[in-house]
């Protein structure tokens, strides 16, 4: 079973591009998704990722949001597919470690 601390890490191995990913659509806010067996990092407008996901989701995505937009931060989902999570953190903007 994959923890959530392995999905930080991935994060942040990937965190260049995934950084890219949110700058190149930051003046939309997106929400970043990175998608483990696809090796893939998307940008997604938060209100089509939010409409995408079940109620109780929507609810936690949306406090969750907020709070990452007040902070600075960004929130990064990491699907993973082969184990049937999706897991979601936030991570300061400007930070060079993630």
């Amino acid at each position: 079973m994959v923890g959530h601390s392995n999905y930080i890490a991935l994060v942040r191995e990937s965190w260049d591009t995934v950084i890219r990913a949110y700058m190149d659509f930051q003046e939309k806010k997106p929400v970043i998704l990175l998608d483990i067996q696809a090796a893939k990092v998307y940008a997604y407008p938060y209100h089509d990722f939010l409409a995408d996901l079940s109620p109780r989701s929507q609810k936690l995505l949306k406090q969750q949001y907020e709070e990452a937009v007040k902070k600075g931060e960004v929130v990064v989902f990491v699907r993973d597919n082969e184990n049937r999570k999706l897991v979601s953190c936030s991570f300061p903007v400007h930070d060079t470690h993630a």
